[in-house]
């Protein structure tokens, strides 16, 4: 399914309007979408105590002594039965229910209770008992039993309620979030195999990772005794928490830490160097800003093709996991556009330009794809999608996929249909040219081009003209502005040590 039902949707609705116009629009998610999973594991609780061999009170008295004989143990007086008959109180009981669950359950310790459902501001309800009372009722329209629901009924509810109420909002949820057929693409382009580790340094809310198993599993009929290994960081509480409620109704193992990645990254070995994986997938936050010093300074020497701007990571990030390949490993990386031409075909020194030769030189890009506009929910630039191999099957060439048009027309957000992934997918897999959508590129060509790697150089559609958005001129003449400081810094201090007063800059 790749788009949430009617029914589901409605259900989704109603829980939103339950509690509007108490909070902020953009926040509907923090207080409904871990109540979704409260009920899920309720269900499902209560479905695992009707599969025991054994009648409703030694079922109970099984469970209450073996805790192994359910996913999670929910104690009695903390059941969704109990939050149902609930009359007073019902945030301060929601709250102590969050809490009671984590302290049973170890694991969902940080993940469930982090929310407070009881708070207050200048002594004012966030939310009413009467308002939570509303969603309690609401969201027991449905039931999120075992064969009741798809697994994804979480990760599709964030995107129900991110793309109703955050869009237009200001808000940077989106930022958190792969649309799902962008993370199904992803995950065909990686394929992961038995015993692969798959790593995602930025995984908001778990999704690629989430559809790389996915993926593994429709590959290897869902009975693989060398399943792969994942492994996830992500630096916002509350998105690591999503991601570990996604994870766990996924039913998937999933070692996700939480932190700074740039910083303080968390898959090391004994020695303190960066763990290495079979393949590294990730939609970082695109243009992020960082001090140089932050790359000068970096332990792990990472930035061997050098050092990206301080405007713009996007590099920072594609090094960041290609440190963290195996010799023979793959990833695949979603930025923005301007991220493969910045710099092309402008006089001067141009560090993205130049971190990019080194990766085309040394014959590491594979595949770009370039994205239809409008897909992501914090913007409506499209996105490419960057294919980096240390075991190429085709030196010295790349494939250049010009996806823009591959897509359905949507509200708010465009869209990209199964059979298109499979489109893109089976150009990709079998390398093959395609009229007005791809093309293979020999890496002499690429050199000539000056080292621009947007596909729509290469491949136009309806002989349009490649256009070059607003936003990475204006990053263009940034980087260009940062340069010549630097320079300037640079000949103040030649003019000074030979003796001169210098000049300072204005």
């Amino acid at each position: 399914m790749n788009s949430i039902s009617n029914d589901l949707e409605s259900w989704l609705w109603g829980a939103a309007c339950s509690i509007r116009g108490e909070i902020d629009a953009p926040k509907f998610k923090d207080f409904i979408l871990p109540m979704i999973f409260i009920k899920r594991i309720s269900d499902v609780f209560n479905d695992e105590l009707h599969g025991l061999d054994a009648d409703k009170e030694q079922a109970e008295l099984l469970a209450n002594v073996d805790h192994s004989l359910v996913r999670f143990y929910i104690p009695k007086g903390y059941r969704w039965s109990d939050i149902l008959s609930k009359t007073g109180n019902l945030g301060e009981f929601l709250t102590d229910v969050t809490r009671k669950i984590a302290r049973e359950n170890p694991d969902l310790e940080g993940v469930i209770d982090t929310t407070d459902y009881n708070q207050s501001i200048s002594g004012q309800r966030t939310i009413s008992d009467d308002s939570l009372r509303a969603l309690v009722q609401q969201l027991n329209k449905k039931k999120l039993g075992i064969n009741d629901v798809d697994p994804d009924i979480l990760g599709r509810a964030y995107e129900y309620l991110l793309r109703k109420f955050a869009e237009g909002s200001g808000q940077s949820a989106g930022e958190f979030y792969t649309p799902t057929e962008v993370a199904k693409l992803v995950s065909y382009l990686v394929e992961p195999r038995e015993d692969d580790h798959v790593y995602d340094p930025a995984c908001g809310t778990g999704g690629l990772l989430i559809q790389s198993n996915t993926r593994f599993k429709s590959l290897n009929n869902n009975d693989s005794a060398n399943k792969p290994k994942y492994y996830g960081q992500e630096i916002n509480p509350g998105t690591y928490a999503m991601a570990k409620m996604n994870a766990i109704i996924h039913d998937m193992e999933i070692n996700i830490s939480l932190g700074d990645t740039f910083r303080n990254p968390a898959f090391r070995l004994n020695n303190g160097e960066l763990m290495k994986f079979d393949k590294v997938i990730a939609n970082p936050m695109w243009n992020q800003k960082f001090d140089q010093s932050m790359y000068e300074n970096d332990p792990f020497n990472r930035f061997i093709f050098g050092y990206p701007t301080s405007n713009s990571a996007d590099f920072g990030w594609i090094q960041h996991m290609y440190s963290s390949l195996k010799d023979n490993g793959k990833l695949a990386v979603i930025l923005d556009t301007g991220s493969v031409s910045r710099g092309s075909g402008s006089e001067g020194n141009s560090r993205e330009k130049e971190i990019r030769k080194k990766f085309v030189d040394n014959d590491l890009i594979e595949s770009v794809i370039l994205l239809p506009e409008n897909l992501f929910y914090n913007t409506s630039s499209p996105g490419v999608i960057i294919i980096i191999n240390k075991n190429k099957r085709h030196k010295d060439e790349i494939l250049m996929i010009n996806a823009s048009q591959l897509f359905e027309k949507r509200r708010p957000k465009n869209y990209i249909p199964d059979n298109k992934v499979e489109q893109i997918y089976n150009i990709y897999s079998n390398w093959k040219e395609e009229d007005g959508i791809s093309k293979i590129i020999d890496k002499d060509d690429i050199i000539k081009s000056d080292y621009n790697l947007s596909p729509s150089r290469f491949i136009s559609k309806n002989d349009d003209e490649e256009i070059i958005p607003i936003k990475d001129i204006i990053n263009e003449i940034k980087n260009i502005e940062i340069e010549r400081k630097n320079n300037d810094k640079t000949l103040n201090n030649i003019l000074k040590s030979l003796g001169y007063e210098g000049y300072e800059d204005e």
